[in-house]
């Protein structure tokens, strides 16, 4: 069974009897309820997104970003007026803003830069 151990690719480990048997499986994820969600779970996970798209944008992954923030835009679109101002003021500011800049329709089309 030494020689499986040597085999990084193929990830396999010895257990307590020297056999090689595979890695335990990540756990399933949360099985989703089909529910909208509402309320402050909504406003939670509009601002898990922007975050996400600005860290995506910080790295330089620009279409992890626009995918991100369409999503939380979708989501923004559909708050009222006083759900909006339950979003801290620094993301709103980025979503509406800053990402319209570099996102919104007056842009230049991706792979049109340099030639």
């Amino acid at each position: 069974m030494a020689a499986l151990s040597t085999l990084p690719s193929l990830r396999w480990r010895e257990n307590a009897a020297g056999f090689a048997e595979k890695p335990t499986p990540m756990p399933p994820k949360k099985p989703l309820t089909g529910k909208p969600l509402t309320g402050t779970a909504l406003i939670k996970e509009i601002c898990r997104r922007i975050r996400l798209a600005r860290t995506y944008w910080d790295a330089h992954r620009n279409r992890a970003c626009r995918g991100e923030r369409a999503k939380a835009l979708a989501l923004y679109e559909s708050l009222g007026e006083a759900e909006r101002e339950q979003i801290p003021q620094v993301l709103r500011v980025w979503l509406r803003y800053r990402s319209e800049k570099y996102f919104g329709e007056g842009r230049t089309p991706p792979g049109s830069g340099r030639k």
